[in-house]
């Protein structure tokens, strides 16, 4: 801990002069999703909205660079990263206002769900394991994503610092990867399309296209489970907080997570691995079990979250990072 103060507060003796890597990262998604708003043009209500939010995001930015260049501190090296990893609560919900422009998918990816597993998970899930502790259980896991990124990150910064900036950068990389997804891949998930089509129809096994309903319709069902619950509340106020009908498939709770644990093994920080493997499993199937995501949602997370690690792990090592 001492070693980390004297970094923070330590002028730096040789400060990098451009841009960190995952500031980077973020500007490719503004250019890529820029290119994107300026095609559909038309289709979005809130096109020039969106513009703006961009060059806000980028004002920020150059901001940081510029106070980090003033005052060299490891501490404004770490501000930036914190900055960047912020401001993904705003790219999130940017998400669905470009998706939208693209017919909704649930019908196809629930009638998946029923083919494999010959029901729907995410319906029955809650209902068998309906116990209070267990649903606390549950939504523990999955609130526990957030911290999971601070832990990791902060194990970083202090375990192996010359890896702190590549670190960010795959975390950050591995989200804007999985939001280019969501964004050619329209799916709400169940607690939107159930509410929509009626949990009757879905325990009949009907599917229906809803084609741009959501584009109008954005009303979420409440998480199942023990409504009394300390973490059942943190879980709705997060998801009352910024969740839109978007990004589904893949799940990037579950995808996110397996990039910490590879972090976290990667760095040898093992003592961090094994202590957050219990609250990983918890969150693998919490996804499920709040009706965040279909069960092939959270499959294809642990998947997705793999191949992020090892191409933005390759791409890093063809440089050194400092």
């Amino acid at each position: 801990m001492k070693n980390l103060l004297i970094y923070l507060f330590s002028l730096e003796k040789k400060p990098k002069k451009g841009l960190m890597g995952f500031e980077w990262v973020m500007l490719a998604y503004m250019a890529f999703t820029f290119i994107i708003i300026f095609l559909g043009w038309s289709r979005l209500p809130n096109a020039e909205m969106m513009v703006w939010g961009r060059l806000k995001v980028l004002a920020v930015t150059l901001a940081m660079w510029g106070a980090y260049r003033m005052f060299p501190l490891g501490l404004m090296r770490v501000a930036r990263a914190v900055v960047q990893m912020s401001l993904l609560s705003w790219w999130y919900p940017d998400i669905f206002e470009l998706n939208r422009m693209l017919p909704n998918l649930d019908h196809v990816f629930a009638t998946w769900e029923q083919t494999l597993f010959h029901c729907q998970p995410a319906l029955l899930f809650s209902q068998v394991a309906s116990h209070g502790i267990f649903s606390e259980l549950m939504c523990l896991g999955y609130y526990s994503y957030y911290p999971m990124m601070l832990v990791v990150s902060v194990g970083v910064l202090m375990v192996k610092r010359a890896e702190f900036e590549r670190a960010i950068l795959i975390i950050l990389g591995s989200f804007f990867i999985h939001y280019i997804i969501f964004i050619f891949v329209p799916v709400a998930g169940p607690q939107f399309y159930y509410e929509a089509v009626g949990m009757d129809k879905i325990a009949q096994g009907i599917f229906p296209n809803l084609h741009d309903y959501f584009n109008l319709h954005q009303i979420r069902m409440e998480c199942p489970g023990y409504k009394e619950g300390i973490f059942y509340a943190l879980v709705e106020q997060a998801h009352q907080a910024g969740e839109r009908p978007v990004a589904a498939f893949p799940s990037s709770h579950v995808s996110i997570c397996m990039v910490l644990m590879l972090i976290a093994w990667r760095t040898r920080m093992r003592f961090v691995f094994w202590a957050l493997m219990p609250f990983a499993v918890l969150l693998f199937l919490s996804t499920v079990y709040i009706r965040a995501h279909y069960a092939i949602d959270a499959l294809a997370g642990l998947v997705s979250g793999t191949l992020c690690y090892i191409l933005l792990a390759w791409l890093t090592s063809l440089r050194k990072w400092k």
